[in-house]
């Protein structure tokens, strides 16, 4: 009799280890997690070098009009009209108050003086601007704009960044010579 309990216990074993309905839905429950979550990463970073190249774009579009001279034959602020021209090519994924802009003629008016000019971050590793100087005719002009991207996730803004306030740092630069752009009536 005590036989036949056992061989019972062990048929039944048997067959629930051998029944395969649900297997799938296990499978899926252990491998939907880690799918979601690395899919959330690949969309994130795909946002990150959107923006990244949302802000060179527009910072090369922006140059644009310093290097012909209609920013500086323009009436009003320069620097905000600027920001305007950048923020008009950088729209989606930056927000537009937060960019630190910086223009600087070259003293030397080479190329080769850039490398004596490098960016300036305080504590918090923000750019400090040394101001907005557009140059003259034929002058080199050198352009910075600083933007630090926010995650939106939470848990990948602290896995994927190095800064305690969990966002991406940007830099882009644009280097220019203006054009002879002051024309005489004759």
């Amino acid at each position: 009799m005590k036989n036949m309990g056992t061989q019972y216990r062990g048929r039944r074993f048997l067959s629930f280890w051998r029944d395969t309905r649900g297997s799938t839905a296990v499978e899926f429950g252990l491998v939907a997690i880690p799918f979601i979550f690395m899919t959330i990463g690949i969309i994130e970073l795909a946002l990150v070098f959107a923006a990244a190249n949302m802000l060179e774009g527009g910072v090369a579009e922006a140059s644009r009009l310093i290097r012909t001279g209609q920013l500086q034959q323009a009436g009003g602020d320069p620097e905000e009209t600027f920001r305007e021209a950048l923020c008009g090519h950088a729209l989606v994924l930056i927000d537009c108050d937060r960019i630190v802009i910086e223009s600087i003629a070259i003293e030397d008016n080479t190329f080769g003086g850039i490398s004596d000019i490098p960016p300036q971050y305080d504590e918090d590793g923000n750019l400090i601007p040394a101001g907005f100087e557009l140059g003259a005719v034929s002058d080199v002009v050198l352009i910075r704009a600083a933007y630090r991207y926010e995650y939106m996730t939470p848990l990948f803004g602290e896995i994927f960044s190095n800064q305690p306030d969990r966002t991406y740092p940007m830099l882009a630069t644009s280097v220019m010579r203006t054009e002879p752009y002051e024309f005489e009536d004759e």
